[in-house]
């Protein structure tokens, strides 16, 4: 029998026996563990494309900024949507995220 590593262990919530990572309940105590809280399960893809034509059609709205999970940006954007600037940067911002590779996209905006 081999050994788990330091990544697959963790410690019982009530008993403090070193257990495997992913037991749903301590063999030692019968006690179930909690839930561990993932905050990469929860984030959802965002395409470039997408994100790119609502810079294009939308951009003076801050439709794109919506869309990639940036409120406070797209709250400024409708602030300022009676300007021509948030247009132009939605055009300057569309031809950007077109230019970025998939993977560079990805870490920046998930």
């Amino acid at each position: 029998m081999t050994s788990p590593t330091t990544t697959s262990v963790k410690f019982c919530h009530s008993c403090g026996t070193s257990i495997y990572s992913r037991a749903e309940i301590c063999p030692h105590c019968g006690v179930r563990q909690p839930m561990q809280y993932n905050p990469s399960a929860n984030r959802r893809s965002r395409d470039r494309v997408a994100a790119a034509l609502f810079a294009f059609f939308l951009g003076s709205f801050g439709a794109h900024k919506f869309y990639l999970g940036r409120i406070g940006q797209g709250v400024l954007y409708l602030l300022f949507s009676w300007t021509l600037i948030p247009a132009i940067l939605g055009l300057i911002e569309g031809i950007i995220y077109l230019t970025k590779s998939d993977e560079a996209f990805a870490a920046e905006y998930g």
